[in-house]
């Protein structure tokens, strides 16, 4: 597109009569235009026909004297002349059809501009119902006519086409309008799919038409159009579309089947075209269901728009259809599915009415730019219809966007102005008409120009990636330098871990093939069939390493030896490897393939930041490697990236620096690198009330003296711990990879049982353990939805998690110490379970059920004696049990209240009710384990590397819903950042030893903090209706209790009757 010189004047009404009027001055009086002579001679003869010979010499005659005296000859009297005679006799008529069929056969296109303003007439003339002669001579004219109509000269008469499917038009009009539309669809299926926003409703309005011609006709032409609009990803279900246009009962189906249909191509004009009729039937359905989904395909097409003035002309129809739905659906899910599509097509709104305020160039100002570059070199009045007829061209080109010189002077000026013009007049008319039309459509248009990176490319792609139905990036460009370090970043769910598995998995269109370029996923998760597999083994054996550069066993341990492997580690099992030194193996393994890009997905997690500083150090050495990392560590991102790739409308955008510098240019995403920026907030539930417990600083979880080692080590793993918890604990868990922090842990929750020393807890008391790994926990159930998981997990009264600790497991040794004789009221009996507690004082009793001994027999025991006789965990696990229904008490397992509760933690219900987990990005899955572990209201939330996958908004948010939390918190991460800003007590495990680092002032504070239990008073039952909660009641004081007794009196004395249950106020 040529360079903006200058703006020019604005176009106007005025301007354009005078245009006209100084045509017309040229050429002729004000009161027309002379006939030419010849004129009435050769239509005397065209009317004078009657027989097929004496009409085809007729027409011969009229084509001569287009031919020896020019087009211009129509205004000269030959259009009016024909005109008349399609008003005469049946015979008449017919004579000047087959005149019009040879002008348009043998002059060609230089004709159209004249022979067009007859279309409306040959139309009519389609439809004559008395003469079948007239009808066919009219087929003919037409056919010849729609050939002779140039491709940009197509969108001028589609508007003509439309006329003729009035309801008025008779149902042969309607067949003949539509036979040339699918004529010129056929021709010119490009210029079709420009005018589909005017050709789908135009057509669809007589698919219902009376006639079965004419609904036949529409179908098939209306098919034909749309299989045009350019989009894949709608083409199957196009006809489906279409059919239901005929038959509403067949939109719910149609919405099922584009519903499963992953969208990946931008979403322009064409597709809006189709798609926008069934998307507001959908919205008008009863069925709430099709209207969610409908909701919900909307939004998601709506973001794949590229161009909001694509959109812009439908949103009149579709905003009062959503809003609708917003406002008045009964369903709140759907209000809230409604709702985000609202807000989506808004924001398209307002972004294209600011476009929109550019200028917008239409047939009145092309035909004043028109008219300047001609310059006064067409003085001839009669021309006028051939100027408009190129005008309106030249409006069509612009609308398409086609700036090609030698298309606007080949089928725009030259071929209709050529007999007025010399060949050298065209191509100076030609290039000024463009000029000047390209300088208009420019004035406004801001551009921005990046300057490129310099280096050797390694990849230039173009691509578009979905994951389930999401469309994560559209039309996309990733280019990539040699020897650059690539942030990318994006919110959870946008699709960094996917994008980084489609290169690995050669999956991405336009990404060079790992035989060009070696590019290596570094992968930190160990297969569990081979976790029983020595470490130098495991890399050696590695097919991906072998296929890509074979190696030997002594280059193996020399790169292992490199990153800190001991020769004891690397005779170990991969699987009792910790989290950081299983990414420093992966490391190890991808060095070994000499790879040309590595993908590093959450390189830092697990690692301490002793190991950090190693990886920052390596990364940065590498000259010859490009990286792509995705972490959630802003340090570790700040240091080592020389340009941070964002996610941005479902685009990848460049920009260069490292994170510090990115912000500095989107301050929004502040989040990125200060967790107190972030913009979302998670909310933990109240632990609730925890029995004897008053103050935060009363223990409530303790370890004493504890020691592990793992079956099979000699040495252990911790030794002598002591340590214990608190409602106000805030505990950071710190050390070197392999220190002992996740045992310990494992140990204090009972996961696992000390080899030596005691764990005590509260025995009401809740705890909600995230593991490292988080994702173990749902890792067998991906096929089910996050609500139904927790469902699943609960459904039995208890966490189903929870049966697996070891401390509920009985060993050999507990079950022949559990089936001894005892001696129990002077009977020796068997113990063969526990059925209920109730408080003893301080402590618990126990129901106690004995075997082959019947129920009324049973007896309470105290919990001390059952412990010594040897059932210490058939007590826990009652403990357990029982501190489970206190926290389901008050929260029905309903799909609503999953949900809320899901929406808490930063999951809202299209992925927590909607969508299968094996969908979910590792930020989202591990929101689904945090709200699954927190279901039971827990006392202490114990995290191992909870900021593992969490990207820097939703960290912000855990900060937060951490802080405001009632309850305990334990957690051990390698996020300095995340764990400084909430933790003033530190666990430092060093050498299978724990010192406990606290603040005394916080510690002295805690222990004056009373505990606040924050009844709930209503929640949702199972039917979804809102019940509220009855309260406890409250203890009397003796001044109270002397009011009840007396009023209590005075009635009685009434004769009133006082009974012993009623409330006591």
């Amino acid at each position: 597109m040529p360079e903006v010189l200058a703006s020019p004047p604005p176009f106007t009404m005025s301007a354009v009569e005078e245009v006209k009027a100084a045509v017309l001055a040229e050429g002729a009086p004000a009161a027309g235009l002379q006939a030419n002579p010849e004129v009435a001679t050769v239509m005397g003869k065209v009317t004078a026909a009657t027989t097929e010979e004496s009409r085809k010499a007729a027409a011969a005659a009229v084509v001569d004297l287009v031919n020896s005296a020019g087009v211009i000859v129509f205004a000269y009297g030959l259009s009016a002349e024909l005109a008349a005679a399609l008003d005469g006799s049946a015979a008449v008529k017919e004579s000047a059809l087959v005149a019009i069929t040879a002008i348009a056969s043998s002059v060609g296109k230089t004709a159209a501009p004249y022979l067009v303003t007859m279309l409306p007439a040959l139309l009519d003339k389609a439809g004559d119902s008395k003469s079948a002669p007239v009808r066919n001579a009219a087929d003919a004219a037409l056919a010849a006519l729609i050939a002779q109509v140039g491709e940009w000269a197509a969108p001028v008469v589609f508007q003509m086409l439309f006329d003729t499917l009035d309801i008025k038009k008779t149902w042969q009009t309607k067949v003949a309008g539509l036979k040339c539309l699918s004529t010129l669809n056929k021709a010119y299926p490009e210029r079709t799919k420009d005018a589909l926003c005017d050709i789908v409703p135009a057509v669809s309005g007589v698919m219902n038409d009376a006639k079965e011609q004419v609904k036949t006709a529409a179908f098939n032409t209306l098919s034909e159009c749309c299989l045009n609009a350019g989009n894949r990803d709608v083409e199957f279900v196009v006809p489906a579309i279409i059919s239901c246009i005929a038959r509403p009962d067949e939109v719910q189906e149609c919405i099922h089947k584009l519903s499963a249909t992953t969208f990946v191509q931008s979403v322009e004009t064409p597709v809006l075209s189709i798609l926008v009729p069934l998307l507001i039937r959908g919205l008008r359905e009863r069925v709430t269901a099709i209207k969610r989904k409908t909701s919900v395909i909307l939004d998601n097409m709506a973001k794949l728009v590229d161009n909001p003035l694509d959109a812009l002309v439908f949103l009149p129809r579709l905003l009062p259809e959503i809003e609708r739905v917003a406002a008045e659906a009964a369903d709140p899910e759907l209000r809230n599915m409604a709702s985000k599509a609202q807000v989506t097509l808004r924001n398209i709104q307002s972004d294209g009415e600011a476009l929109g305020e550019e200028h917008r160039v239409d047939d009145n100002a092309t035909l004043v730019a028109l008219n300047e570059a001609l310059a006064g070199k067409i003085t001839e009045a009669g021309a006028l219809p051939a100027i408009e007829y190129v005008s309106r061209i030249g409006t069509k080109l612009i609308a398409g966007k086609y700036f090609e010189a030698n298309e606007w002077r080949i089928r725009a000026v030259g071929l209709y102005l050529a007999p007025f013009l010399s060949a050298a007049e065209i191509e100076e008319v030609s290039k000024g008409f463009l000029d000047r039309c390209i300088r208009e459509v420019q004035q406004n248009t801001r551009t921005s120009i990046e300057t490129e990176e310099e280096g050797e490319d390694l990849c230039n792609c173009e691509f578009s990636l979905a994951y389930g139905g999401k469309i994560l990036l559209n039309n996309a460009t990733l280019r990539l330098k040699r020897g650059k370090r690539y942030g990318l970043c994006g919110p959870n769910g946008a699709g960094k871990s996917t994008l980084m598995r489609a290169i690995s998995n050669g999956q991405l269109d336009g990404f060079p093939p790992k035989d060009e370029l070696r590019t290596v996923y570094v992968e930190h998760d160990i297969d569990g069939s081979m976790s029983d597999i020595a470490v130098v083994e495991f890399v050696y054996l590695d097919q991906e390493l072998q296929a890509m550069k074979p190696t030997d066993h002594e280059t193996v341990v020399k790169m292992l030896e490199s990153v800190g492997f001991t020769e004891l580690m690397r005779g170990r099992p991969v699987g009792s490897l910790s989290g950081g030194w299983k990414m420093k193996l992966a490391l190890a393994r991808t060095m070994l393939m000499d790879p040309d890009i590595m993908l590093l997905d959450e390189p830092t997690n697990h690692l301490d930041v002793v190991n950090v500083a190693w990886l920052e150090n390596y990364l940065v050495s590498l000259k010859d490697v490009s990286s792509i990392l995705v972490s959630h560590d802003s340090g570790f991102l700040d240091r080592c990236c020389t340009g941070i790739i964002h996610y941005e409308s479902r685009k990848l955008k460049l920009y260069k620096g490292n994170l510090s510098e990115f912000v500095k240019k989107r301050p929004e995403a502040k989040s990125y690198y200060e967790l107190s920026n972030t913009q979302f907030k998670f909310t933990l539930p109240e632990p609730g009330y925890l029995e004897g417990i008053k103050t935060k600083d009363r223990a409530i979880l303790k370890m004493l003296k504890c020691s592990y080692k793992y079956p099979g080590v000699d040495k252990m793993t911790i030794t002598d711990v002591t340590a214990y918890c608190t409602l106000s604990s805030r505990v950071a868990c710190v050390g070197a990879n392999g220190a002992g922090k996740s045992t310990m842990i494992k140990v204090l929750t009972g996961e696992v049982e000390p080899t030596e020393g005691t764990v005590w807890s509260h025995p009401n008391l809740r705890i909600a353990y995230v593991a490292q790994h988080a994702f173990h926990h749902i890792e067998q159930h991906l096929d089910k939805t996050p609500n139904e998981y927790i469902q699943w997990r609960f459904a039995i009264g208890e966490d189903r998690e929870g049966l697996d600790k070891a401390s509920r497991q009985v060993s050999k040794e507990d079950a022949l110490k559990m089936a001894k004789l005892q001696v129990v009221d002077g009977v020796k009996r068997i113990v063969e379970k526990l059925l209920g507690r109730r408080k003893l004082k301080k402590s618990y009793e126990y129901e106690v059920q004995f075997l082959n001994t019947p129920v009324d027999q049973n007896t309470w025991m105290p919990r001390d004696r059952l412990e010594e006789m040897g059932f210490s965990k058939m007590v826990n696990d009652l403990d357990i049990k029982e501190a489970a229904a206190q926290g389901l008490h008050q929260k029905p397992l309903t799909a609503v209240n999953v949900q809320k509760h899901l929406e808490n933690i930063g999951l809202e219900a299209e992925f927590g009710t909607h969508s299968q987990m094996k969908g979910l990005s590792g930020g989202q899955k591990v929101k689904v384990v945090l709200a699954a572990a927190t279901w039971l209201n827990p006392h202490m939330l114990v995290l191992d590397e909870p900021t593992n996958y969490l990207d820097r908004d939703s960290l912000g948010a855990l900060a937060g819903a951490i802080k405001e939390f009632g309850g305990g918190v334990i957690m051990i991460s390698h996020h300095s950042e995340f764990t400084s800003a909430l933790c003033p007590e530190t666990w430092v495990v060093a050498d299978g030893k724990v010192d406990i680092k606290g603040d005394p002032a916080w510690q002295l504070a805690s222990s004056k903090v009373k505990v606040e239990i924050n009844v709930q008073d209503e929640m949702i039952d199972a039917f979804g209706n809102v019940v509220k909660i009855k309260q406890p009641k409250k203890k009397l004081s003796n001044k109270e209790k002397k009011a009840r007794d007396k009023m209590r009196a005075a009635r009685k004395e009434r004769g009133e009757e006082v009974t012993d249950s009623e409330e006591d106020l």
